[in-house]
């Protein structure tokens, strides 16, 4: 997948990030540290519904959320 903008990460499963949780994840949340990264370099978050919004805010309040996409439609790693 490549995005206007960077190219997310490639995911491996689609679990939710927030802490302790294991449920399915609904949503990619694209981000970058430009402290950290390259300006096209995008980091991925996974999410759930219920946790799209907490970890969207998370990321948005330090200026590092970039997009949020279809989980889907992200990039998977290939199996070894």
């Amino acid at each position: 997948m490549s995005l206007l903008g960077g190219v997310p990460d490639a995911v491996d499963e689609l679990v939710c990030s927030a802490r302790g949780c294991r449920a399915d994840a609904a949503w990619g949340l694209l981000w970058n540290n430009p402290k950290l990264h390259t300006p096209e370099r995008r980091k991925v978050w996974l999410a759930c519904d219920e946790h799209r919004e907490h970890l969207s805010q998370y990321l948005d309040v330090r200026g590092f959320l970039r997009d949020v996409v279809a989980a889907g439609d992200l990039d998977r790693v290939a199996p070894s």
